[in-house]
C-alpha cells in the first residue's frame, strides 16, 4: 500500500489565535507559512490573503472582487513557526477569536521559463502546493506552476483590478467558478479564461478578455494551485442524497479542513476544519465568499470527519440536497496508513 512518509501538519496546519490589537507574534504554526489565510470568526472582516510570493503587509480577499492593497499593520512578517501581525482590526482585533489556515509552498519564490510567459513560482512537490504570481500578457498563453504532476484546483486573483475570482477545478472539468460569489458554475468561463484548456503537469493555460480575470496587458495575477498528494490532499465532488443518512466522501485520511461549494444551483462556499470542531459532529463553519462571522450549522447540515474521510449527517441544500452536485477541497489531519502503519484513528 501506498502512503505518504510526511506528517501533514508539516505542510499545512489551522490556527487559531485570540487578537491583541497590538503587535502578535502567532507561533505553533509548525513551520514557516507561505500562504496564509486569515478570518475573525466574531466579526464582519473579509477573509484576508497574504502569501510569501507577493510579500507580507499585501493582502487580497476572498470574500471580495478588491484589488490587493498594502496594508501595514496586517500581516507584517512570515516566521519560522508562523507568523507576526500589526494592529489592524481586520486580523487581529483585541479579544476576538481568530482563525488562519496556512499552507508551506517554497518561500518567496523564483523564476519558472516552462510557459509562454515567464512566472515567479514557489512550489513544494511533496505536498503538490505552488503559488505563481504571472502578467502583463494578452492573447492565449501558457504559466508554469513548478508542481511537476497535474494541477487538480486552480484558483486566480487579478491583484491590479476589481475582478472576480476564477476557480478551476478537476471535479468540473469543464466548466469554471467564483470563490467570490455563491452562483452555479459556467461553462463559458473556462472557454473565456483558459481557452477550454485544463491544466497540466508543467502549465495552465490563460486567456486574455472577458474583463481580463485570468490575464491581460499591465495587469498582475497570483494563482494558488494544488496536485493531489495520496493521504494528504483530496480534490474531489460527490452527489447529495438529501438524506440523513448522507454521502460518504472517501479522502483516503482523516480530514483537517474541508471546503466545499454546490456548482449544479446558487450555494455558498463553506469551510469547517478540526481546530474550530474538534469533536464530531462537525457544527462551525466560514464562508470563504462572504464576511459574515462563524455560525453553527444546525442540526440539517451537520457531519462527521472520519478516520477515512466525511460523513454527511444532513439534508440543507448547501451540502446535501437531493441530487445536488458538489466539489470539495481536503487536506488531511493523519492519513489513514501512514509510514509508522498505525492506523487512523476515529474521533
Amino acid at each position: 500500500m501506498a502512503y505518504i512518509t510526511f506528517q501533514p501538519s508539516d505542510y499545512f496546519n489551522t490556527k487559531l489565535f485570540t487578537g491583541n490589537g497590538s503587535t502578535n507574534a502567532i507561533t505553533g504554526v509548525g513551520f514557516q507559512p507561505d500562504w496564509v489565510w486569515i478570518k475573525d470568526r466574531a466579526s464582519t472582516e473579509h477573509h484576508n490573503f497574504f502569501d510569501a510570493v507577493r510579500g507580507a503587509t499585501k493582502r487580497i480577499y476572498s470574500s471580495s472582487t478588491a484589488a490587493q492593497d498594502t496594508a501595514a499593520t496586517t500581516l507584517t512578517a512570515f516566521n519560522t513557526d508562523g507568523f507576526t501581525l500589526g494592529s489592524s482590526a481586520a486580523v487581529n482585533a483585541s479579544g476576538n477569536n481568530t482563525v488562519s489556515w496556512n499552507w508551506k509552498a517554497g518561500g518567496a519564490g523564483s523564476s519558472n521559463t516552462d510557459g509562454s510567459i515567464n512566472s515567479t513560482v514557489s512550489a513544494n512537490t511533496t505536498s503538490g502546493f505552488s503559488i505563481v504570481k504571472y502578467g502583463d500578457s494578452t492573447g492565449t498563453q501558457t504559466v508554469g506552476h513548478g508542481l511537476g504532476s497535474d494541477v487538480k484546483v486552480l484558483i486566480i486573483k487579478n491583484l491590479t483590478s476589481t475582478n472576480n475570482w476564477h476557480v478551476w477545478h478537476a471535479g468540473i472539468p469543464t466548466s469554471a467558478i467564483h470563490l467570490n460569489e455563491s452562483g452555479a458554475k459556467t461553462d463559458s468561463w473556462f472557454a473565456t479564461y483558459q481557452n477550454s484548456t485544463a491544466p497540466t503537469s508543467s502549465v495552465f493555460t490563460v486567456k486574455s478578455g472577458g474583463g481580463d480575470d485570468a490575464l491581460g496587458s499591465s495587469k498582475d495575477y497570483i494563482a494558488y494551485c494544488f496536485a493531489e498528494k495520496k493521504g494528504f490532499s483530496k480534490f474531489g465532488s460527490y452527489t447529495g442524497n438529501g438524506n440523513a443518512d448522507g454521502p460518504m466522501i472517501y479522502t483516503g485520511f482523516k480530514p483537517a479542513f474541508f471546503l466545499w461549494k454546490r456548482h449544479n444551483s446558487t450555494g455558498g462556499w463553506y469551510i469547517a476544519d478540526n481546530a474550530r470542531s474538534p469533536f464530531n459532529l462537525v457544527d462551525k463553519i466560514l464562508g470563504p465568499n462572504d464576511s459574515n462571522q462563524e455560525s453553527a450549522f444546525g442540526t440539517v447540515q451537520n457531519f462527521d470527519f472520519c478516520s477515512n474521510g466525511i460523513k454527511l449527517r444532513g439534508t440543507n441544500v448547501d451540502s446535501n440536497y437531493d441530487g445536488g452536485q458538489y466539489i470539495y477541497m481536503a487536506f488531511a489531519e493523519e492519513p489513514l496508513v501512514s509510514s509508522n502503519n498505525i492506523p487512523a484513528t476515529a474521533r
